[in-house]
């Protein structure tokens, strides 16, 4: 491997090798710990472009890491190059006039909500304030305003990405329009993207918070809870979950609420009917920034790996509650379950308008659960059999909730028709498929 001075200077950024006493840290992800030759931290694509150059020039592995909560562990690697992309984490307001923000891919979500509250401007985004904007925007962003604005990706107007040959090119719908298409949901498969422009929704305060319930009826609840919001207004966005046993804890049900603005009575009106069970426990819904709405991740103990699995379904049938009832009622899984109601503004755009295809999906139903981080697929898929029973009501998955990375995970991520011109796409500007350590989409 050439010498370190020959191909990287502190002009570009920070770098840390095996012997430095921050290695650890930097070497890890939310869950995952590797062992790279070399963790870099470009600061803007001069030194992305440099790192890349030595990683083909040496034939190393290259993972990308914004935030790092993948729960696949692809921030990460052994032996190969990471492109930490912490220092990149700038929040820009462009034109306040039409609320155009430039975002860092490595910032986090709560330094966009802060940074943005003071101008009145908010993003939609997941709910975890520590994950980073890169990977979350990559994969389409289903977020806490999905109602009302649609994906994250779906006020994305431009982005710079350096390519695997070093190439900086700025994508948009009138530039390079089929890779601006692709990383609307194909992920970090086609370069390391730098930054993104992005149309800011016209407030910073939102109506939201948490509603408790006791454990009385959880399949009753769950019907309430969809009663509730099935003719809602687009403005409000809620998820049911189901939380085990934690901490001494009891289980519990709960439903997590945004209302996307600040009209705290029509909010009310809105988020009323989930305050009406008896078995309603307490509630903390108000008038809040909408940073406040972001919850720091806390990780897994060691040697613990989270494994999520997901199913983005079409409707909520009375098939579909029984056998949620059956599998997720008690409350006795080692792992939170969730039913997020999607929809709204996401569904009005065709399929084909982004690599996230799945645009006529109602409710994304989520669980997760903690397994030794040792654990094969094969275990993986053993500790999570119970999805044979939903999968068949499912359309497919979002990429972004996957704690595994197989061939059908993929396949679920990407119908065919989708994939194969991804496919395309990653053969015109990765050929070699230098960026593989993600979903990945093998060139065409």
């Amino acid at each position: 491997m050439m010498g370190l001075e020959s191909w990287w200077s502190k002009a570009l950024g920070d770098i840390v090798l095996p012997a430095n006493p921050d290695y650890a840290e930097a070497s890890s992800t939310y869950i995952w710990t590797g062992s790279p030759a070399v963790v870099v931290r470009p600061r803007d694509t001069l030194g992305i472009a440099a790192a890349l150059r030595h990683a083909v020039a040496n034939d190393l592995v290259v993972s990308v890491r914004s935030g790092g909560h993948g729960e696949p562990g692809f921030g990460t690697n052994n032996g190969g190059l990471v492109i930490d992309l912490s220092l990149i984490n700038r929040v820009q307001v462009l034109d306040a006039h039409h609320r155009v923000v430039r975002l860092g891919a490595g910032a986090t979500w709560t330094d966009v909500a802060r940074a943005l509250h003071p101008h009145g401007l908010s993003i939609s985004s997941g709910d975890t304030g520590t994950v980073g904007v890169g990977g979350l925007i990559l994969g389409g962003g289903i977020g806490w305003m999905i109602r009302k604005y649609g994906l994250t990706i779906d006020t994305l107007l431009a982005a710079t990405i350096v390519t695997a040959d070093g190439t900086v090119l700025r994508v948009s719908a009138t530039e390079y329009p089929d890779l601006f298409w692709a990383i609307r949901g194909g992920g970090g498969n086609f370069g390391v993207v730098v930054d993104f422009d992005l149309v800011a929704h016209p407030f910073s305060s939102v109506v939201g918070g948490t509603i408790l319930y006791r454990m009385d009826d959880v399949p009753a609840l769950m019907r309430r809870w969809w009663d509730g919001v099935q003719g809602a207004v687009d403005e409000l966005s809620t998820a049911f979950c189901v939380m085990p046993a934690l901490g001494g804890d009891p289980p519990m049900v709960m439903v997590a609420c945004c209302y996307a603005g600040d009209d705290t009575e029509a909010a009310l009106a809105a988020i009323d009917p989930l305050l009406r069970p008896r078995t309603v426990i307490g509630h903390d819904i108000a008038l809040r920034p909408y940073f406040e709405l972001l919850h720091d991740a806390v990780p897994p103990p060691p040697g613990i790996r989270i494994v999520s699995k997901n199913v983005l379904v079409p409707e909520m049938t009375e098939r579909l509650f029984t056998v949620l009832g059956d599998i997720f009622g008690s409350g006795q899984g080692s792992g939170p379950f969730v039913l997020r109601h999607i929809g709204g503004e996401m569904s009005k755009l065709p399929a084909a308008a982004t690599a996230f295809a799945h645009r006529d999906a109602e409710v994304m139903v989520l669980a997760k659960t903690s397994l030794p981080i040792e654990s094969t697929d094969e275990q993986v898929s053993r500790a999570l059999r119970h999805w044979e029973g939903i999968q068949p009501f499912g359309i497919g998955s979002y990429v972004n909730f996957h704690g595994t990375a197989t061939a059908d995970d993929i396949a679920n991520s990407y119908p065919a028709a989708t994939y194969r011109r991804l496919a395309e796409v990653k053969a015109v500007y990765d050929p070699s498929n230098l960026f593989d350590q993600n979903h990945n989409i093998k060139p065409a």
